[in-house]
C-alpha cells in the first residue's frame, strides 16, 4: 500500500551485510506497491466531480507540474485575448478603427494627430493586434506610452478597472499556487529516511519489531510523533471481507511514548505481545502473509517554516528480517558524537527463537536454550568528550 524511496542511494545507505541475508529474502523479488509514501489506492467512478471545482485552489496545487504550468500560461493568455477583444469592440463601436485608417492615409489631417479633431477611446489602436498589445500593457502594467485611454469613453475606463482587478486576482491565485507547490510539506520529508528493512529480534527478553528512522538535516522536526499500523485483509465472523483493515499497534522508542527527538537516528520498536497482530507470526510463516503490510507514519512541525510535515513508509512481509539487529552507527569521535549513515540499514544476525511470541510467552524454557549475545554499545574513538552535544 505504501513505500518510500530514500534520498541517499540505496546501495550506499539502505543496505545490510550480504552474508546476513537469508536465501529466501535474497532471491525473492516482489514489486513494491507504492512510491514515495503514496497510497496505491485508485479512486474510480466518482460521479460528483463538481466537488473538486468548489475548492479550485487545492485542486490546482494537487495537479502535476506540467498541468500547473499549462494552466498558469493559459490563464494569462486567455485573459489577454479576452480583454483584447473587448478593447477592439470598444474601438470598433466608437469608430476609432475607421478614423485610424483615414489617419494612416492622410497623417496631416486634423489637430494632435486626429482627423477633424476626433478623440478616440484608446489612442493608436488600428487593429486587433494593437488592441491585444494594449491589453497586455494594461494587465502587466508595462506602459510603453504609445497607447492610452482617453476621457472620451466611460465604458473604456470601466473596462480598464475591471481588467486590472482580474489581473490581480489571476496573479494572486497562480503565484500562490506556485508558491504552495514549491513549499509543500512533503518536500521536507525527503530528508527523513527509514531503514529499507525492518527486523524482528529479542529485546529485554521479548520479541520486538524494530526499524530505524533518521533525519539528514540539522534543522529539527519539532514535536515529532511516530505511529504504526498493520494493514491486511481480514474477514469478520459474519463473513464480511475487509480488504484494507487498519489496526493500530503500540510503538516504543528510547525516550518513551510516541514523541521522538531526532537529533540522531533512532531505533523504534514494537513489543510483540498478546495485543499485537504479530503475536502468532513465526519465521516459518512470515513470508506466507503476502497481504500483510506494516505502515509507519512520522509527523512533526518543520522548525524553519512551521509547516506540519509527514513522512511515510511501509514494510511488506518479505521486507521483515527475522533474527537480525541493526548495527550501531553512533560513535564518539574528536570530542563529539558522529553518525555514520553508510551503515544506516546494516543488520547483523543475533540469536532469536524461531517461534511465535505466543509460544515464547507460554514456554519460558525456550529462553534458557538461547545463547547470550554481546550488547551493542557506542564505540569510543576518543576519550575526551566535550559537554556540548553535536551531530556531524
Amino acid at each position: 500500500m505504501l513505500s518510500r524511496k530514500g534520498i541517499i542511494p540505496e546501495e550506499y545507505v539502505l543496505t545490510r551485510l550480504a552474508e546476513d541475508v537469508p536465501d529466501h529474502a535474497r532471491y525473492r523479488t516482489r514489486e513494491r506497491r507504492g512510491g514515495n509514501g503514496a497510497c496505491n489506492v485508485a479512486h474510480k467512478n466518482i460521479r460528483e466531480q463538481g466537488r473538486f471545482l468548489q475548492d479550485v485552489f487545492t485542486t490546482l496545487v494537487d495537479l502535476k507540474w506540467p498541468h500547473t504550468l499549462l494552466i498558469f500560461t493559459m490563464s494569462f493568455l486567455c485573459s489577454w485575448l479576452l480583454f483584447g477583444m473587448v478593447w477592439w469592440l470598444i474601438a470598433f463601436a466608437h469608430g476609432d478603427l475607421d478614423h485610424s485608417t483615414r489617419l494612416q492615409r492622410d497623417p496631416g489631417e486634423g489637430a494632435a494627430g486626429s482627423p477633424a479633431g476626433f478623440v478616440p477611446c484608446v489612442t493608436s489602436i488600428h487593429s486587433f493586434t494593437s488592441a491585444f498589445l494594449f491589453s497586455i500593457e494594461v494587465q502587466v502594467t508595462i506602459g510603453f506610452g504609445g497607447r492610452m485611454v482617453t476621457e472620451e469613453c466611460p465604458a473604456a475606463i470601466l473596462v480598464l478597472i475591471v481588467q486590472n482587478i482580474v489581473g490581480l486576482v489571476i496573479n494572486a491565485i497562480m503565484l500562490g499556487c506556485i508558491f504552495m507547490k514549491t513549499s509543500q510539506a512533503h518536500r521536507r520529508a525527503e530528508t527523513l529516511i527509514f531503514s529499507k528493512h525492518a527486523v524482528i529480534a529479542l529485546r529485554e527478553g521479548k520479541l520486538c519489531f524494530m526499524l530505524r528512522v533518521g533525519d539528514l538535516r540539522k534543522s529539527m522536526i519539532i514535536s515529532a510523533t511516530i505511529r504504526m499500523q498493520v494493514v491486511k485483509k481480514t474477514a469478520s465472523l459474519e463473513g464480511e471481507v475487509v480488504p484494507l483493515n487498519q489496526i493500530d499497534i503500540q510503538m516504543e522508542n528510547p525516550v518513551g511514548g510516541n514523541s521522538i527527538f531526532l537529533v540522531s537516528p533512532l531505533i523504534i520498536y514494537h513489543v510483540i505481545d498478546k495485543n499485537s497482530p504479530l503475536y502468532d507470526i513465526s519465521p516459518l510463516n512470515l513470508h506466507h502473509h503476502e497481504d500483510l503490510e506494516i505502515i509507519v507514519i512520522l509527523e512533526g512541525v518543520v522548525e524553519t517554516t512551521g509547516i506540519t510535515t509527514q513522512a511515510r513508509t511501509s514494510y511488506l512481509a518479505d521486507e521483515i528480517l527475522w533474527g537480525q539487529r541493526f548495527v550501531p552507527i553512533v560513535a564518539e569521535e574528536d570530542g563529539r558524537y558522529s553518525v555514520d549513515y553508510s551503515k544506516f540499514g546494516n543488520t547483523v544476525k543475533v540469536p532469536t527463537p524461531s517461534c511465535t511470541a505466543r509460544q515464547l510467552e507460554e514456554d519460558k524454557s525456550i529462553m534458557d536454550t538461547m545463547p547470550l549475545s554481546p550488547k551493542g554499545t557506542i564505540r569510543k574513538r576518543s576519550v575526551k568528550l566535550k559537554p556540548k552535544f553535536t551531530i556531524s
